[in-house]
């Protein structure tokens, strides 16, 4: 079936990718990279598809789309952009697209997308939310890229969200941004602790209490349920909540309503549940501490985050955010040198972001100098505690080994090669961290060849423009 598309890239060599893309699916394609020559298209042509940069050679894509939609509201929009941050993503969906993709992209993805939205275009009728200012999360790396993609999805639904990560990794930012920039963002955030909370009081303070409910019961007393109505509830550590509680949270979420304890009457409730954890369902699921059927009501949307050791590129950007905030809050005010970012980079920083967080809200009260240079930083990381410095024994290093293998479930025949690329990735990743992403100097550092370095970085699906530091 023919189809027609229209590519609006100033980019030469990415159009020419997309373009032989769509026309190995039959498109007929028009390329263009200028907003005044995209207008002069649409309005002399009819397209079942279209797919825009977002910097142009004349202006700014995304914010002239919306004479486009008026004009053609069942044209679906493709959106690219190599301004990789959450703000894209958001004016993105904003936008009413069809997708969104941040470069580099998947070619098959990108044309999978062009072919769906061509054969079933769609247009939307819902007003179009504010913009939101002070978004929470930071970092333009690939893997925060689909991150930035999966909440861009849920902001025009209310769908339930499980936003999985290690400790530290940002969950509850994650949890502020969808309600900060979907629809409830005028009602009440609530955030609660469910594994802070005792089991004696699990119903009270999800469901609230009458007056003389219990011992104590001395006033009528709101749960977090009513206290988010009309908003968000976000449910952290949902993995740590006990048994008896899982099974009346359970059964909130499938009749959407509550009873307050001591109560007669149900009261339905309407808010937005956000879940969290750091811990693995699965395996709490198989040995009964987790419910399945809990599990599955949460899990609509999974949005899972990344440990920082995945997003080394990310600190840099991270550490400077901290060092204003701090500034900001009455610290003095720090900046840092380049030397210095390139050894954060290097950490492992098992604490994640928070730990980060933490670590430049010090260097900012403690360091000397204005700038921060790379031997001050040296003498503060080692005047952490210990708990938060990275291992330095190799005892310590074979002992995480030998525990992580014992708890490895390789098929016979590929334990040696398996556990070789777990183990590789983090030293390649290190080496172009410590490097700025030169590849040239992280092979010298490694002792190998460059082009075994390439090869290995292609088959580890690393890609070294994340180390990359800009000015």
């Amino acid at each position: 079936m023919a189809r027609r598309a229209l590519l609006v890239e100033d980019d030469a060599a990415i159009a020419t990718v997309i373009t032989a893309g769509l026309e190995e699916e039959a498109f007929t394609v028009d390329r263009c990279d200028r907003i005044t020559e995209r207008d002069r298209l649409l309005a002399a042509n009819e397209y079942d598809v279209m797919l825009t940069d977002v910097i142009l050679l004349d202006g700014d894509g995304i914010e002239t789309l919306g004479a486009v939609m008026q004009a053609r509201p069942d044209l679906p929009i493709i959106i690219l952009s190599a301004q990789n941050t959450l703000d894209t993503a958001v004016r993105a969906t904003d936008a009413s697209a069809f997708e969104y993709f941040p470069k580099p992209f998947d070619l098959e993805e990108l044309v999978r997308a062009a072919c769906q939205a061509a054969d079933a275009p769609t247009g939307s009728d819902e007003a179009e939310p504010d913009q939101a200012d002070g978004l929470p999360l930071i970092g333009r790396s690939q893997p925060m890229q689909e991150v930035y993609r999966m909440i861009a999805r849920v902001l025009r639904n209310d769908l339930t969200v499980l936003v999985l990560g290690e400790s530290g990794t940002g969950k509850e930012l994650v949890a502020e941004a969808i309600h900060q920039l979907g629809s409830r963002k005028n009602a009440p955030f609530v955030a609660v602790n469910t594994a802070a909370i005792p089991r004696e009081l699990v119903e009270s303070e999800l469901f609230g209490h009458e007056k003389g409910a219990f011992t104590g019961a001395v006033a009528r007393s709101i749960g977090k349920f009513e206290q988010a109505s009309g908003g968000t509830l976000f449910l952290d550590e949902i993995g740590d909540m006990p048994p008896e509680a899982q099974i009346r949270l359970l059964r909130a979420l499938q009749s959407g309503r509550i009873r307050r304890v001591g109560g007669q009457d149900e009261i339905a409730i309407d808010v937005r549940i956000i879940a969290a954890t750091n811990r693995d369902l699965a395996p709490l699921i198989a040995e009964g501490q987790f419910r399945e059927d809990l599990y599955y009501r949460l899990n609509v949307v999974p949005i899972r985050l990344p440990p920082l050791r995945q997003r080394t590129g990310d600190i840099e950007p991270l550490a400077r955010h901290f060092l204003r905030k701090a500034a900001q809050e009455g610290l003095p005010t720090r900046t840092l040198g380049r030397e210095a970012a390139g050894l954060l980079a290097s950490r492992p920083w098992r604490g994640n972001v928070r730990e980060l967080r933490n670590f430049m809200y010090r260097v900012a009260l403690f360091a000397r100098e204005d700038e921060i240079d790379a031997a001050t930083l040296k003498q503060l990381l080692l005047e952490q505690p210990a708990e938060s410095r990275p291992a330095g024994a190799g005892a310590d290093i074979k002992d995480m080994v030998a525990d992580w293998l014992a708890g490895s479930d390789f098929t016979p025949g590929t334990l040696y090669h398996g556990a070789l690329a777990v183990l590789e990735k983090p030293l390649f990743e290190h080496a172009l961290a410590r490097t700025g992403g030169n590849q040239v100097r992280a092979a010298q550092m490694l002792g190998i060849n460059r082009n075994t370095l390439r090869k290995r970085l292609d088959d580890l699906a690393i890609d070294p423009e994340q180390f990359t530091i800009r000015g």
